[in-house]
């Protein structure tokens, strides 16, 4: 009969005492990098299988932490969320927790889901995303005492709870400022209508850069719902005024895409930029901005083990993205 693996047996191989394999089973987030991945390579080579149901009676954790998946839209931009759920799926899983989707079409039934899971599963913890003003979700939780991040801001007050955000700004800043560092002065920003604290952060970079160049911007913003068509609608107009722009910043890039259709017929070369750098954005060559989706997944999943573990770390963290150019900019 094969002997057991346990623990010890795992300690032994991997050169380590049995008190570092139980950090890196249940906190591995405090174990250095080399000593843990000596012990995941024992663990892996001995086929050790940690007997949760044990494990949650001594710490007192599902190590379950729970996302939503957002609805399908148009198949462009919700790319950008199934990105950060793998990102959040592999970190989570290097730190010893596992992810459970959900699904809801809207913050009631989000809400509603929150109070059927926390019954069912005993879950650790809520990971949110898309934030917004007035959220619900995180009064919801927060008045309940469950633990939780959002990638994404609140919107109402920066310090109400632990989140991680890509900072929208500066990405419409910096796409801003290349367009004018080539030559472009009217630039039009195509974005979503006000109210949005993710489509006002975007536009606010836009906003500011082209201020500080002493532009005027009077005419050059266009609010509309995302879409392609409504990116293609939007600036179809701006082209057929007197002055039409000669580039364009969008806040997604299903605008964008839609927007490059429009400057395909435009009288004179129109230069268009999106932001998220979708997949769809490569295939056809559109510039865009791209989000660090994937180190916004692992410091969310830094936030909520700190959090659970009573080490917390700064509790607000914004990343900076990146601009992408290739021929459209």
């Amino acid at each position: 009969m094969a002997e057991k693996v346990t623990i010890a047996t795992v300690a032994r191989r991997a050169q380590v005492s049995r008190q570092t394999v139980s950090n890196v089973l249940n906190a591995p987030h405090i174990v250095r990098e080399e000593t843990r991945r000596r012990v995941q390579e024992a663990i892996a080579a001995l086929g050790y299988r940690a007997n949760q149901a044990a494990r949650q009676m001594r710490t007192g954790r599902s190590r379950l932490i729970a996302v939503r998946i957002e609805p399908t839209r148009d198949g462009i931009n919700g790319s950008v969320l199934d990105r950060f759920l793998h990102g959040l799926t592999e970190t989570a899983d290097a730190a010893g927790y596992r992810v459970l989707l959900y699904t809801a079409r809207d913050d009631g039934q989000e809400i509603s889901t929150y109070d059927d899971l926390l019954g069912a599963y005993d879950l650790d913890a809520f990971v949110l995303t898309g934030t917004k003003h007035g959220d619900p979700r995180t009064a919801w939780l927060a008045e309940r005492e469950v633990p939780f991040v959002t990638f994404g801001r609140p919107w109402d007050a920066l310090d109400g709870h632990p989140w991680v955000d890509v900072d929208g700004a500066s990405g419409t800043a910096q796409v801003t400022r290349h367009l004018l560092d080539t030559g472009h002065r009217r630039i039009a920003f195509l974005g979503w209508p006000t109210g949005s604290g993710v489509g006002d952060d975007r536009c606010a970079g836009w906003r500011t850069t082209m201020t500080a160049a002493g532009l005027d911007v009077a005419g050059l913003r266009r609010e509309t719902e995302d879409g392609i068509a409504e990116g293609e609608r939007e600036l179809r107009d701006l082209l057929a005024r007197d002055a039409p722009p000669t580039a364009v910043v969008c806040a997604s890039d299903s605008l964008a895409l839609g927007a490059l259709q429009a400057a395909r017929d435009a009288a004179a070369p129109v230069a268009v930029v999106g932001f998220d750098d979708t997949p769809v954005a490569a295939a056809v060559g559109l510039s865009s901005v791209s989000q660090p989706l994937a180190a916004a997944a692992a410091r969310c999943v830094d936030l909520l083990t700190g959090l659970l573990d009573g080490q917390p770390t700064d509790p607000h963290v914004l990343l900076t993205p990146a601009l992408v150019l290739r021929h459209t900019a």
